[in-house]
């Protein structure tokens, strides 16, 4: 029996790590795609730019669901271990949504220049 909860304890652990790098892998790529848009704004290529955008938002949405499995798990009654390779990869999420944002704003004040 000890045996058994140790092992789910260690796919556990190994399924949260997991879910941790997607989070940080595409949220890593969803800021890049961003800063490449903004940079092609600033060429005046607004096509390349918007079509940078909509992969950011689609790296983003991969990292965010990523996210929202952990969050129905903990809803669900499992337990996830807050780990600094966890709230690592929250940064990130949080880091690459808040400069989709602000791109964006910087997007349309160069498309309006």
């Amino acid at each position: 029996m000890a045996e058994e909860k140790l092992e789910n304890q260690q796919a556990d652990e190994q399924s949260s790590e997991m879910i941790s790098f997607g989070i940080i892998a595409n949220a890593g790529d969803a800021r890049s795609f961003a800063f490449q848009a903004l940079d092609a704004a600033k060429h005046g290529d607004f096509a390349q730019a918007d079509e940078l955008m909509k992969k950011s938002e689609e790296s983003s949405t991969l990292a965010h669901k990523a996210q929202t499995e952990l969050l129905f798990k903990e809803m669900n009654g499992g337990h996830t271990e807050v780990n600094v390779l966890l709230v690592h990869s929250q940064d990130h999420l949080m880091t690459s949504m808040l400069a989709q944002e602000l791109i964006k704003e910087l997007i349309e004040l160069y498309k309006n220049k």
